[in-house]
């Protein structure tokens, strides 16, 4: 049994049990996986997964329990090479981050610069993805660190670390009724089509919460993961934007107006979600600390390796 026949396994179950996926997942030819997996089902003496045909349907009893164990061995071996990599000073590495668009676009700029410029030979690959859809990049094992925004709820599936807090911005163009007087309230956006997030569709969002609250209903005229995209359409004419404030750049004051959000919509918190029990490599904390200054180097290690429970400083508001 090696740990490259463990990988292939996991790839498998990972890829849906389509082994022409999984042999893509892991740079290997498909016959190549199926000789390695057929090596370790007759070392074990039992088969791994459900088969019909020549296609693989699910896991077998014992194949599930063995998924188990090789997950752990295999993040432990993972472990190993980054704890070796730090101690060596290795500078060479990938840094594979799941974030949102807004975040991609407007919070991490300055942070991947500067792990850039402290580690210029590691890669940083950004995978701009849905909200939903960020931690299951995470979990699949396709990110190293998820970073994502709920209003005030922990994020589950991994450590969670807060990062800062922000709020919501009423956005609409120049002259609009609400550019000026009194800060909108929900029942006027209630009044007004919305241009906002997709994550907004879901009846469980946030902003929906904070208008049922009041016996209201947003009128969505338009969603989008992009914070850009939202801009452009408030520009048309379309709706009433709401989104992030970190999304708001100088050159927008131009043509637009940026209004506080009601205080019924909830502020929010931005985490760093990273897997458990791992040991980081150093770049990944550098990146870290550029997001989030408050918080303490060795703190960070211990707990994210397991070593002692998450105690976080209070997460501070969105400065910019």
């Amino acid at each position: 049994m090696t740990l490259t026949q463990l990988r292939y396994f996991v790839a498998i179950v990972d890829a849906g049990f389509n082994i022409t996926a999984a042999a893509e997942r892991v740079h290997a030819t498909q016959p190549g996986l199926s000789k390695q997996l057929k090596q370790l089902e007759d070392e074990l003496g039992f088969l791994l997964f459900v088969r019909k045909g020549r296609s693989l349907e699910g896991l077998t009893p014992a194949g599930a329990q063995v998924l188990e164990h090789a997950r752990r061995l295999l993040a432990e071996a993972a472990n190993i090479r980054s704890l070796a990599a730090n101690q060596r000073g290795e500078a060479q590495g990938r840094l594979l981050i799941a974030t949102t668009h807004t975040q991609a676009r407007f919070v991490l700029p300055p942070a991947i610069a500067r792990v850039k410029q402290a580690y210029p030979q590691v890669s940083v690959h950004l995978q701009p993805s849905a909200d939903a859809d960020v931690l299951q990049l995470l979990a699949r094992g396709e990110a190293d660190v998820a970073l994502v925004s709920t209003a005030g709820e922990t994020p589950g599936d991994g450590v969670a670390v807060p990062l800062f807090r922000w709020k919501r911005v009423v956005l609409v163009p120049k002259g609009h009724p609400l550019a000026a007087g009194a800060p909108p309230t929900l029942a006027q956006l209630a009044q007004v089509p919305l241009v906002s997030y997709e994550s907004s569709l879901r009846a469980d969002s946030s902003l929906r919460r904070a208008f049922a609250a009041q016996g209201l209903e947003p009128q969505l005229a338009m969603t989008a993961r992009d914070a850009d995209l939202i801009k452009t359409y408030v520009r048309t004419g379309i709706g009433v934007g709401l989104l992030a404030e970190m999304a708001m750049t100088a050159d927008d004051a131009e043509d637009l107006v940026a209004r506080p959000a009601p205080e019924a919509i909830p502020a929010c918190i931005a985490w760093a979600v990273l897997p458990r029990e791992r040991v980081l490599r150093d770049y990944t904390l550098e990146l870290l600390l550029a997001l989030a200054p408050q918080l303490d180097r060795h703190d960070l290690r211990r707990t994210v390796a397991g070593h002692q429970d998450p105690v976080w400083p209070e997460a501070p508001w969105w400065r910019g």
